[in-house]
């Protein structure tokens, strides 16, 4: 059995005020002719089709046409909601196009049956698992104790009453505890919807969405296969692929990556201005990536954007990294400031104000209300 492991494609996405559907778009042909030559018994898409809850019309007629194509060539597509996307639009009509092999999974209402495919070996039972939050399976099953993020996947993989002697995969959104991140995905109010990957143990593997980076997650049975694109300029070192999973008999899984190559690249550069705006340092090079450009000059250069956009044209974003930046960063917190999380500022400004540090039992009940709020409102 092979499966091609996709998720995050965010169509519709801006990336500093730059639209990303032409690259969306070259990459996804770029896809479907990997699908072509790997001939796939299906393809997993694990959430985040969208970047927006509601998508622009240019997003849905995109993705629309990449399940037509895939459609015609007869492969079966399984897809689920990220937390980016909303689940009833997403499986509108769900029950009329699955007869073309698409497969999409409704919102979360504690009902999760397998779609089976069979192979040489027997069959191979899909489960899709959409994006949840703990308020969702509360409200479903009362009567289960749900706290956190990996009660809540836990509560919802024990009512699909799965059969460990059988080959099983799971798809679904979450962040697994010690996934690494960057800075184009959701962070929730400190860590709180980490899910521990022991809660995976029934399943032979894991089609994670949600981290843009490609990795395994709490070992090899689960893996994130990333983003096909570039999302930020975190994510600028890494290699963008798809993943294709090999199962064979029960416990026998490979997975091995197929590199993408976009339109545009993301690439940061680093130097004086007169560095970055000589040509001649640059003959061969592809000039129209997706650039941030950190300038080194100790004084501010007139309209440096606008000039450097001559060489440049998709120049995304400009900083300085001088005597002057250095001691701000220093006074500020800086970039280290951009990356603590909402519950340590909290902790950090009330220790501040009170001339002491929050009890256990305040700093719990503070998560909780944030937790709350986040809950609400995304």
């Amino acid at each position: 059995m092979k499966l091609i492991h996709l998720s995050d494609l965010h169509l519709g996405k801006r990336v500093n005020e730059f639209s990303m559907i032409e690259d969306q778009e070259y990459i996804l042909r770029e896809i479907l002719g990997i699908v072509r030559e790997e001939e796939p018994d299906g393809v997993l898409i694990a959430g985040d089709i969208y970047d927006k809850s509601v998508p622009s019309v240019e997003a849905v007629e995109l993705f629309d046409d990449f399940l037509k194509r895939l459609a015609r060539q007869k492969t079966p597509v399984f897809i689920i909601s990220g937390n980016h996307d909303s689940p009833e639009r997403l499986a509108f009509a769900a029950e009329l196009i699955e007869p073309s092999g698409i497969y999409i999974a409704p919102a979360y209402n504690g009902k999760v049956a397998p779609v089976s495919l069979s192979d040489a070996h027997g069959e191979v039972h899909i489960y899709m698992l959409p994006f949840i939050k703990p308020v969702h399976v509360r409200r479903i099953f009362p009567e289960d104790k749900v706290e956190s993020y990996t009660d809540a996947v836990r509560a919802a993989i024990a009512h699909m009453n799965v059969a460990e002697s059988e080959r099983n995969i799971l798809m679904t959104h979450q962040f697994v505890t010690g996934a690494a991140r960057s800075d184009s995905e959701d962070i929730c109010v400190g860590g709180s919807d980490n899910v521990d990957a022991s809660v995976f143990q029934v399943f032979d593997y894991v089609a994670l969405g949600h981290i843009h980076g490609p990795q395994n997650a709490g070992g090899e049975k689960a893996r994130y296969c990333g983003s096909p694109l570039k999302y930020s300029f975190s994510e600028a070192g890494h290699r963008k692929s798809v993943t294709v999973v090999e199962m064979e008999e029960k416990g026998q899984v490979k997975v091995r990556e197929v590199e993408l190559s976009p339109l545009h690249d993301m690439r940061e550069l680093r130097g004086t201005y007169e560095e970055l705006a000589d040509r001649r340092n640059y003959v061969g090079t592809k000039t129209d990536d997706y650039i941030h450009i950190i300038l080194t000059d100790e004084e501010d250069v007139v309209d440096a954007m606008g000039k450097l956009r001559v060489i440049y044209p998709n120049l995304m974003k400009l900083d300085y990294d001088n005597r002057r930046t250095r001691e701000n960063r220093e006074l500020t917190g800086g970039e280290a400031e951009e990356a603590r999380s909402p519950m340590e500022m909290i902790l950090e400004f009330y220790e501040k104000q009170n001339n002491r540090p929050m009890s256990e039992k305040q700093a719990a009940l503070a998560a909780e209300l944030m937790e709350n709020i986040w809950e609400e409102n995304l």
